[in-house]
């Protein structure tokens, strides 16, 4: 590959718009580039139309249809100006301009080549082709073509939504040049933010081979045992680790057309596989594919809704012996009692896998299966086993891989059970067992390492020196350590602290480590400290366990000295002598935004949803948060400038909790500042450029900052419009007579108080007027009964 287009994709084509093809288009704008999107023309057009707006109203129908869909496909709406619509018949000439084009039209062998053959008339020599199919093989659809397009194409293959789901496949044809897949291998995850897989030209290639395999295992394994198709999703939920949609769900998810469509293409286009039994599609399935019960797309599938006799929404479920619609009915199983009280993953999937019970019976039968259909799959899809466990927890959201399962409950009782349930295994494993080796992984030198089959011995991890991965810093004496956070070494001289807390909280421990640590690093000369972890979420806030303790005993006293830790802790992030930046991803809400805010800067993923919330349940941010939002609209004021309409922009924000979609918005808001937070696509690198950032900082010269006493704060003037803003969102139905008091303490705080114009106050003087409004409110019994109800649903109750 020529070194411009190893570095400059730009611009991108993306062929078919479909619910995949602008999904794909919408992500390709989400990371920066210019991107044309074409269809057909409409079958009803008129042959004399000429308006363009009309010949290609089926892109732009569907780019407007994805804009809308939730999950939304843009990290930020506007991005949606970066994508043009056209379409095949008056725009293919125009994609010699373009550097990658990636067609994803239907799964039709015919109608894939007929329009990848228009592409190669018109295509620059060099630019790449690609094709987004989840099973047409490759070396089919490039027959035909010339030889530079079939150098220069391969698949790749995104999983629906194309934002969220992180598997991205890449599968060479027999021609692709290597520096292709290489490109596409580092693009992949540094630009497009994915888990990249390479795999090999086979049926389903590797995610929805496997994926497909454990579906059908589970399906038969269900009408074999006799179980309930609620108890199976149960089953094999976030009980194992994986979505919520289970076995059943995913189905219906999926859609059973879709299913049946992959099983069949496995079944015939693999005859060597040894479970092809297992991907028969059962009665009851051709029940649902024959009366068109189709899942989700057709409101029913294994699942049906209804209204019973009282207007109530219900679900029912179908019972695979009558197939009759039933509803739900509890069915007692030892097993999952025993689960939920297992918080640790591998403990629980082991516990699950050595239950004598029936559910214990179907989670072993069920993962020895997948052990030794997913073994017997290398040298066939993958040539190595980490690509298989990557491929199946970026594609189906699963938390472990096969292989990492088959770790979790021991080499020789993964084997014993498949063997008991009629698999083979392949004879690398056991080569693997009797050199001594009785694990897939091993953490070593701070390194993951993998078997590697064809060496027979332990390799690092390829692409993993990119990444910081705390789990590998296990072996290594923390440089601090207390009940809820572990400060690890990551070199270089810079620390990471780790919340380590349920949920990654804050609480006492969370705080007190941000001053222990700090202090220490401070002592002993370290360059600097990142906060962050590699949890799915950052933080999920402050532990309102020990807020409504306090709060329902009416200690005030002990409340208002827990609220200022909660503010000197945060402070601390910022007024050390060293830099501390933030790597955050998921769920940054309350206090971990907070913490986000008052660093010296953030390696924020794409991904991450970031709010201060405390509004849902009766407060307003107290840890700091509040002032903060009062210092940040204090120096976006100019000179000569209209102050009233930011201010309200800010308030809004934290009266209504909003929070961003995805790191992009966080700026809209005001979590994130330009130039001192960046955005960082993969998830899997923002610890790695958060140390950067860390590193920068010291060697430019790191100085404390000294704590602010310039904070324009606007008074009376700034309350007045506060307060008529409030009352707006009291008319509009947006908030309740409880919701406008909040509002009223948070303007408070805001404007600075009751100050009869507008003057510059101190940091701590607001801290000191956000935490008094925060202890007001905690004793309204509005807020308390917010407060037990998130204890008790994990929802904020908004009323």
């Amino acid at each position: 590959m020529t070194q411009h287009t190893s570095q400059h994709i730009r611009r991108a084509a993306v062929l078919g718009s479909g619910v995949m093809g602008s999904g794909i288009a919408c992500h390709f704008a989400n990371v920066g580039l210019e991107v044309l999107m074409l269809d057909i023309l409409p079958r009803d057009m008129d042959e004399t139309e000429t308006n363009p707006a009309v010949r290609n109203s089926v892109a732009a129908q569907a780019l407007q249809t994805a804009i809308k869909s939730k999950p939304a496909p843009l990290y930020d709406k506007d991005f949606a100006k970066r994508i043009t619509v056209g379409n095949f018949t008056d725009d293919m000439d125009k994609l010699g301009d373009y550097d990658w084009i990636i067609e994803v039209v239907v799964e039709r062998l015919d109608i894939k080549r007929k329009v990848l053959g228009q592409v190669d008339k018109v295509r620059r020599k060099g630019s790449l082709v690609t094709t987004n199919t989840s099973g047409i093989p490759i070396r089919q659809i490039q027959e035909c073509m010339s030889e530079d397009f079939r150098q220069h194409f391969c698949g790749t293959h995104f999983f629906n939504p194309a934002r969220y789901l992180r598997l991205f496949e890449i599968i060479p044809g027999p021609d692709t040049k290597q520096e292709v897949l290489d490109f596409f291998m580092h693009y992949g995850d540094l630009y497009l933010g994915k888990t990249t897989v390479m795999a090999k030209d086979t049926p389903a290639f590797i995610g929805n081979r496997i994926g497909v395999y454990s579906l059908s295992k589970s399906y038969a394994l269900t009408d074999e045992l006799g179980l309930r198709i609620e108890t199976v999703d149960k089953l094999t939920g976030p009980a194992l680790g994986r979505p919520k949609t289970g076995t059943f769900r995913l189905g219906d998810l999926v859609g059973h057309d879709t299913g049946a469509h992959v099983m069949t293409g496995i079944r015939e286009n693999a005859p060597d596989d040894e479970s092809a039994a297992v991907l028969e599609i059962p009665q009851y399935y051709q029940f649902l594919i024959d009366n068109n019960f189709l899942g989700n797309k057709t409101g029913q599938g294994f699942y049906k809704k209804v209204l019973d006799e009282e207007g109530n929404r219900q679900i029912l479920g179908l019972n695979l012996k009558t197939l009759e619609y039933e509803p739900p009915a509890r069915e007692d199983l030892a097993c999952l009692k025993t689960a939920k009280q297992i918080d640790d993953l591998p403990r629980r999937v082991k516990a699950l896998f050595e239950a004598d019970d029936k559910g214990g019976e179907f989670v072993r039968r069920m993962l020895a299966g997948l052990f030794a259909y997913s073994a017997n799959r290398i040298p066939e899809i993958s040539d190595n086993l980490y690509s298989i466990d990557d491929a199946m927890r970026a594609g189906y959201a699963w938390k472990m891989g096969p292989f990492q399962y088959w770790d979790t409950v021991g080499l020789q009782a993964g084997i014993d059970a498949a063997e008991a349930d009629g698999a083979t295994i392949p004879q690398w494993v056991r080569d693997m067992q009797a050199a001594g080796h009785d694990s897939f992984y091993k953490q070593e030198g701070g390194q993951l390492k993998y078997y590697d089959q064809q060496s027979k011995s332990y390799r690092v991890k390829p692409g993993t020196e990119a990444f910081i991965i705390l789990d590998n810093l296990r072996d290594q004496k923390p440089v601090y350590q207390n009940s809820e956070v572990t400060l690890h070494d990551i070199g270089d001289g810079v620390a990471c602290l780790e919340f380590t807390s349920a949920y990654n909280s804050i609480g006492e421990g969370v705080l007190r480590g941000y001053q222990e640590a700090i202090t220490k690093l401070e002592e002993e000369g370290w360059r600097g400290m990142v906060l962050g972890n590699n949890a799915d979420n950052f933080s999920v806030g402050a532990n309102l366990m020990m807020i409504a303790q306090l709060a329902y005993q009416q200690e005030f006293e002990e409340l208002n000295m827990a609220v200022n830790l909660f503010q000197q802790s945060v402070m601390r992030l910022r007024y050390s002598a060293i830099p501390v930046v933030a790597a955050t991803q998921g769920y940054v809400f309350g206090g971990g935004c907070e913490s986000l805010m008052h660093c010296d800067g953030a390696a924020v993923a794409a991904e991450s949803y970031i709010g201060l919330v405390e509004a849902g349940i009766g407060v307003i941010p107290a840890g700091a948060g509040t002032k903060e939002f009062a210092l940040r609209t204090s120096d976006s004021f100019f000179e000569g400038d209209v102050m009233i309409p930011t201010l309200i922009d800010r308030f809004k924000t934290i009266a209504m909790a909003s929070v961003s979609t995805s790191a992009y918005e966080g700026y809209n808001y005001g979590y994130l500042i330009e130039g001192r937070d960046k955005v960082v696509i993969n998830k899997d690198r923002n610890l790695t450029e958060a140390k950067r950032m860390v590193l920068d900082l010291a060697d430019d010269g790191y100085t404390m900052p000294r704590q602010r006493e310039d904070i324009t704060v606007l008074g009376r003037g700034g309350l007045a419009a506060l307060y008529a803003a409030a009352n707006e969102l009291r008319r509009g139905r947006y908030a309740s007579d409880h919701d406008i008091k909040i509002a009223k303490k948070l303007a408070w705080v805001l404007c600075g108080g009751d100050l009869t114009g507008t003057q510059q106050v101190s940091e701590q003087y607001l801290l000191d007027i956000e935490r008094e409004a925060f202890l007001s409110l905690c004793g309204e019994q509005k807020t308390l009964e917010r407060i037990q109800h998130m204890l008790q649903t994990n929802k904020p109750l908004r009323n």
